[in-house]
């Protein structure tokens, strides 16, 4: 982590701006997942949220030098997604104009990383719940120190927690036993702001809400979280690809030997990868500008946004590297190939920054109660329309999406038993969620889309066919509806199965062009197939200049390249 600090000329700018936060998790994550996890509490969770709240007179060089490290804690061993619910406490004490932060059971243990003593000294922000006068005015943050160069200090016990299968990170179950923090020690904004005198005021009247608006920086860090994926993402397939394209097996005719990817069982699986991946990039990109530029008024439909992208990256990315294993046969199962190890350490990401299934929850929920409105089906007959037409596989991942709505709000009007809400959102919530899918998909197909009109003439070829076949993907998947729903013809659904085939072959002859855009350096963690075989004389090649500038890392003129 030194070293990486070592290399960031500005601290403060990097945890303010949402580009270079998550281009850190795109390139540390698969260098070093456990490194990449602590940077990420560091910089975005807690750097970040000290300059999110009234910090002008704050000294913040300790963290920005990293003298300190800094540390987040809100989840509590009881209290994970519904952590609006925690019990950890701030009592204001108005004779000593002291908080004194406490934790009043086992259940309200911090169960959050990076709090031993590795590393060096430590502070955190720490989630309590404010008391005044025995009022309990919702949930903020409070700057707290956990270490120093002797130990824990005082009133803090950390005991560290089994290993997990992901990053290895000193996971730990942080208590507090009455510790007194100075009155500065709270991290106060409009939300929320108590004076000396213990007198408190907020812009906002909801606790929740106040909650929330504290804790803001945990949907930059879903952000985050998918910058991690899509970076060890691109790393597996670089690995399978330029495995595959080196290593010779038996072909077709005897005492021929071929390529593995000559082979279409082999790389049809990984076209179907990188087509999602770069669909995926695009769409990060895309959800990154808006979190940039989004106003307040905005921001809960882009929170919404990036959730749903959260999910939808960082479930695609177990996927993506579960295929790039299988097709490095045994020897994707060596960590120095760096597939298998990035696999387990995405489970994290799955988990972190709200667990996928509850926020897609969250947001199905959004999305059904006036938060979408379907784009309306297209006046041209399917008949007219052709399935290599970029913008009409558009229009059927729109009637995807309207289709999967139209159910789950018919099941929420007439589902379940009158008076009990429970069995009526369980009645709405699996096609609630095919909704969800449905839009993640279409929004990362017109990302791809939109990025073909970025580039060369023959570049945005490629990239058409690779938007046809994610596109196609989704078609099929969801056939039977469309068939239903009159978007399909009989002979269209006859057909996808060999507009897939047609766009398979188009794309085989640059799967290794189009993978050397992703920049995997060759000296990464496994980006050479273990070190066994010698690349293929066009695996240094960095395809065509506008998209790759050359064979080195991506150049800043040109940041949306995939």
């Amino acid at each position: 982590m030194r070293t990486v600090a070592a290399a960031i000329p500005d601290p403060r700018a990097l945890a303010l701006s949402a580009p270079a936060l998550t281009a850190l998790h795109e390139w540390a994550g698969p260098a070093d997942p456990g490194m990449a996890t602590l940077a990420s509490i560091h910089y975005n969770l807690f750097l970040g949220s000290l300059l999110d709240h009234d910090h002008e007179e704050r000294d913040l060089e300790p963290w920005l030098r990293m003298d300190r490290i800094g540390t987040f804690l809100c989840t509590e061993a009881e209290h994970g997604n519904d952590a609006v619910n925690m019990e950890t406490t701030a009592e204001y004490d108005r004779a000593s104009r002291q908080f004194v932060l406490h934790t009043p059971g086992p259940g309200a243990a911090k169960w959050m990383p990076n709090t031993s003593l590795t590393g060096g000294p430590k502070d955190a922000v720490v989630a309590a719940r404010l008391l005044v006068d025995g009022r309990d005015l919702g949930i903020f943050l409070f700057l707290t120190p956990l270490s120093d160069e002797r130990g824990h200090l005082p009133g803090v016990s950390v005991e560290r927690l089994p290993h997990t299968s992901g990053a290895p990170v000193d996971h730990c179950a942080t208590r507090f036993h009455h510790v007194r923090l100075p009155h500065s020690a709270m991290l106060q904004g409009d939300h929320g702001r108590l004076s000396p005198e213990g007198e408190f005021e907020s812009t906002l009247g909801s606790p929740r809400i106040r909650f929330l608006r504290s804790i803001g920086r945990v949907s930059m860090g879903k952000l985050c979280m998918s910058g991690y994926s899509l970076g060890a993402t691109r790393q597996a397939i670089a690995v399978a690809v330029r495995h595959g394209s080196t290593r010779l097996t038996s072909g077709m005719t005897k005492g021929i030997r071929v390529p593995l990817m000559a082979h279409r069982s082999h790389h049809e699986p990984l076209l179907d990868a990188l087509a999602t991946t770069y669909a995926a990039t695009l769409l990060h990109r895309s959800v990154v500008r808006q979190w940039e530029v989004a106003e307040e008024a905005e921001r809960e439909e882009v929170d919404r946004l990036v959730a749903v992208t959260k999910g939808w990256i960082t479930w695609a990315a177990r996927e993506t590297m579960t295929t790039c294993r299988e097709r490095c046969g045994a020897k994707g199962l060596l960590l120095t190939q760096g597939i298998a190890g990035q696999l387990a350490a995405n489970e994290g990401t799955i988990t972190a920054e709200g667990d996928n299934k509850v926020i897609w929850v969250k947001a199905a929920g959004e999305l059904l109660m006036g938060g979408f409105t379907p784009k309306p089906p297209s006046e041209t007959a399917p008949e007219q329309r052709s399935l290599r037409d970029g913008t009409h596989l558009q229009d059927l991942m729109a009637d995807v999406e309207r289709i999967w709505h139209e159910r789950a709000r018919t099941r929420l009007r007439s589902g379940g038993v009158r008076g009990n809400p429970m069995a009526r959102w369980n009645g709405a919530v699996t096609p609630a969620l095919e909704l969800v899918a449905a839009h993640a998909h279409r929004l990362a197909g017109e990302a791809l889309l939109e990025g073909a009109d970025r580039v060369t003439a023959e570049e945005a070829e490629h990239i058409r066919d690779l938007h046809r076949l994610f596109a196609l993907r989704q078609v099929a998947a969801h056939s039977g509806e469309l068939l239903a729903g009159e978007r399909l013809t009989a002979e269209q659904v006859r057909r996808l199965p060999d507009e897939v085939e047609r766009v398979v072959a188009d794309l085989e002859p640059h799967i290794l062009a189009l993978t050397e855009r992703f920049f995997v350096p060759e000296n990464l963690p496994g980006s050479d197939p273990a070190g066994l075989v010698e690349a293929a004389p066009e695996a240094s090649a960095g395809g065509p200049e506008s998209l790759t500038g050359g064979t080195g890392g991506p150049r800043e003129s040109e940041p949306d390249a995939a």
